[in-house]
Order: structure tokens, then sequence, then C-alpha cells
């Protein structure tokens, strides 16, 4: 029996995670509906806001689901031909999918390194900076009043960082308004060469270690910019690309396994159109 069977022999009511009119959707059957789709990723299954989007999602589709059965629409001529065509073609994917599935001991660890060693070279890491911010918000679009009052923070901004033995964690703690990398000092994080807004990266090459950028207009306002440390482009680790290997060979085999499948099945069952009837269709 499962847990949810057990829980119902001793009385207990599986959990209301929502409810939209007279239907409720249960803890369990979302978990069960997330487990059902391709592609589901644990990120989904662990993000309490991607959760409650999917139960809305859920709820709102068995609402809409409710009053199709209520005036009966499963049952007009054109909606039965579009079940079985979908039936099908979820039962001919499926049936697919089992035969193109890799063996569980694929890839091996030898298989591993033998594809790293052969790719390394092309799975280059991007050219990569360490970066903290100070960020004074002023749109391009705000009022001058607005601007105004702006550009006298990030001249005082300027004054604190010119001082002599100047924190710049500190103040972007107390000054920075981008709350989030304010409340670490500022501090952004590893960034790709081409994860960096083209204005900013310009100025990169120029600033050495620890230092600080003059203040860089964006449309969203200016950012003064300390580089923290610089990671040159390189190619990556085993462990770096282990696990994304790992998926690309199972991926590549399954491709693989199906092209192999359907050819076989090609081959005891000859594919024939008639080009005669196909041009009449096309007319």
């Amino acid at each position: 029996l499962s847990l949810t069977a057990v829980s119902h022999l001793y009385g207990e009511a599986p959990a209301v995670l929502g409810r939209i009119g007279d239907i409720e959707v249960t803890t369990e059957q979302l978990r069960e509906s997330i487990a059902g789709i391709e592609g589901a990723s644990t990120n989904t299954a662990n993000n309490p806001q991607a959760l409650g989007q999917y139960a809305r999602a859920l709820l709102l589709q068995r609402l809409v689901l409710q009053q199709a059965r209520e005036q009966k629409w499963d049952q007009e001529p054109a909606v039965i031909a579009r079940m079985v065509r979908a039936r099908e073609a979820v039962l001919s994917e499926s049936y697919l999918e089992s035969k193109s599935k890799p063996d569980a001991s694929y890839p091996s660890e030898q298989e591993i390194k033998e594809a790293y060693e052969a790719n390394k070279s092309k799975l280059l890491i991007p050219k990569s900076y360490e970066l903290a911010q100070i960020f004074i918000e002023s749109p391009e679009s705000a009022d001058p009043a607005a601007q105004a009052k702006a550009k006298s923070k990030l001249e005082e901004v300027r004054k604190q960082l010119a001082a002599k033995d100047a924190d710049f964690s500190n103040i972007a703690r107390t000054s920075s308004d981008e709350k989030s990398s304010a409340e670490n000092g500022g501090k952004i994080g590893w960034l790709a060469e081409n994860q960096i807004q083209p204005e900013i990266r310009s100025k990169l090459p120029d600033l050495k270690l620890k230092a600080v950028s003059e203040p860089i207009r964006l449309d969203d306002g200016w950012h003064i910019i300390k580089l923290l440390d610089v990671r040159e482009a390189r190619p990556p680790t085993l462990d770096e690309i282990r696990d994304n290997l790992f998926a690309s060979l199972r991926e590549e085999k399954s491709r693989e396994l199906r092209q192999n499948y359907i050819a076989e099945l090609l081959k005891k069952h000859p594919l024939a159109i008639n080009e005669i009837e196909l041009m009449k269709l096309a007319k």
C-alpha cells in the first residue's frame, strides 16, 4: 500500500494544498502531477514559488475541465477525434521512449573520461570576473528632481570612496540601492564575460584588481564597480563538467537507440506512399 492509502485506512484526510470553487488539489496530487511532467526539475519541486504557480495552473485546468464535462464537451465528435489522436501520440511517444532509454550503467566512468578528453578543447569556460558594486538608482525616465537627488547621492558616495581607508563594503551596505548585493557588501559574485552589460564590460580590462571604477551610467542608474578577481578563459576540469557530460552522453545514446529502433521497424515494415493520391490531397 502507498502512504496515501495507509493514511486513508487510518482515517487521515490528505492535506489540501489549494482550492477553487468545489475543486481541491491535495499535496499528493500535486506531487504526482509534477512527477509526470517531462523534464520537470528538482529545482521546481523544491521551489515554493514555482510550486505555487503550478498549483494555481492545475486548479484552473481542473475548473475548465469541470465546465467542459458539464457541457458534455467531451462528447463532441471533433473533440473525440482530437482526444483519440492525442492518446495515440502519447502512447506511441511513450513506447518510443521506453525503447530508446539507455542502460542504467551508461555511461561508464571510462566513457565519461574519454568524452571529456575528446571535447575538452571545445568546452571552454569563458573569462569571468568577480565583481562588487554600488548602485545609485536613477532611471533615464525619472523627473529632473529625482535625477538631481540621485546625482547628489552619487557625489556623496564618491566622496566617501575617495576618503582615506574607505571601506567599499560598508559604503555599499549603507548606500547601494540594489538591496540584495548591498546586504553582501556590494558583492555580485562571479559573472562570465558575456553576462556583463557591454558598458560595464568595456571598463573591466583597464581596472586593476581591487580597484574601483568611475560611475558608469546605464538606463537604470549609476553603477560603481569594484573588481575583486579575474579568471581567464580555460577548459573545465572533469569534475566541473561531469554532470553535464553524463546527461549529454545519455541524451545522445537515447537519440541513437531511437533512430536504430525506427530503422529496424522500417526494415521489417517497409513504408510506401501513393504519390498520385498525395498530389490529389495537396490540390
